[in-house]
């Protein structure tokens, strides 16, 4: 029996990119060459194919759905969000899509982790400046931050990447406030405060890190008049997605020192950033780093792969099948 035909659209860790050629006939990217960008030609790749293995970012929409041929049954997203999949679109062509949960909780925790102390302690700028060879020794009011201990830090979305960032957090003696749908059980929130409003949230909080999904629900909910809400010389942290963030609002929050300092992973329309974030030294901007570590991409890739076995070898329901 022929194995069944793969189409690849990023360069993938060596490991999965071993594994899909044993198991599928593979259409890899090895260069990652840009053609991923464009819906179209995914489409023209994907001819004959019987699932697409893609990642954040391909433009996977209602019209490069439609110009799948139909031997397209699975398409398997190299993430946990799917924002940049149309999966009504897919559903509707009894397209089966997953997506890679339950892998990267720790690691985007990490990050988010990462960019409060960044903010926290200027780390940002101190890298800089010692890069560039400005640096003329130890000096007692010298890039001042503020320290994280006794901090309140609220979590917006207490998932499962909320609650390992707020372990992490109690490590730094924080006091845990969270902002969602439902309180957690006891068990799960394990002493963190639970917020039904966003006044009481956003007026008792020192740090916000934000962990919400994508879609409408969540678009620009930081915006100016919550920004004003919070107490001056906030910190903003944001690992979860770019779209949640109203980038004019925080720019301006920044600029008036409102915000003390934010640190980013994530963009509105990335890799394009707001250009309001590059005059400004009191914001620290990773690149999209949040899975980035070898244990976790490998995890990723392996769960990506299950998830196709099961729909194109086994003929079976995927295990983390969306939509």
């Amino acid at each position: 029996m022929p194995k069944p035909v793969l189409l690849i659209t990023r360069k993938l860790p060596a490991a999965i990119e071993a594994r899909a050629a044993r198991d599928y006939e593979v259409r890899l990217n090895p260069d990652d060459a840009p053609w991923f960008r464009d819906g179209a030609e995914i489409a023209k790749r994907a001819q004959g194919a019987d699932g697409i293995l893609c990642a954040a970012g391909d433009p996977m929409s209602a019209a490069t759905i439609a110009a799948l041929p139909a031997s397209v049954k699975c398409i398997a997203t190299f993430s946990v969000g799917y924002d940049h999949l149309d999966v009504a679109a897919a559903k509707a062509r009894g397209i089966t899509c997953t997506n890679t949960p339950e892998v990267l909780s720790f690691a985007t925790a990490e990050t988010a982790m990462t960019l409060m102390l960044m903010a926290a302690r200027r780390a940002g700028e101190g890298e800089r400046m010692v890069r560039a060879g400005k640096w003329e020794g130890w000096a007692p009011t010298q890039l001042m931050g503020v320290t994280l201990e006794g901090k309140k830090l609220g979590i917006l979305g207490m998932g499962r990447i909320g609650r390992e960032l707020a372990a992490m957090a109690r490590g730094f003696k924080m006091e845990i406030h969270y902002r969602d749908i439902n309180p957690l059980p006891a068990e799960a929130a394990q002493g963190a405060i639970y917020h039904d409003n966003d006044d009481s949230f956003l007026s008792t909080i020192d740090v916000i890190s934000m962990h919400v999904p994508g879609g409408d629900a969540t678009r620009k909910w930081l915006n100016a008049e919550r920004l004003a809400k919070m107490k001056p010389g906030h910190l903003v942290v944001n690992s979860g997605r770019g779209g949640s963030v109203d980038d004019a609002a925080l720019v301006a929050s920044l600029t008036s020192g409102h915000t003390r300092a934010a640190g980013l992973d994530v963009y509105d329309g990335e890799p394009k950033v707001f250009p309001g974030y590059f005059a400004l030294e009191n914001v620290a901007l990773l690149p999209h780093l949040g899975s980035a570590t070898i244990e976790v991409r490998d995890a990723m890739g392996h769960r990506a792969l299950e998830n196709l076995d099961a729909v194109l070898i086994h003929k079976k329901p995927a295990p983390h099948a969306i939509g």
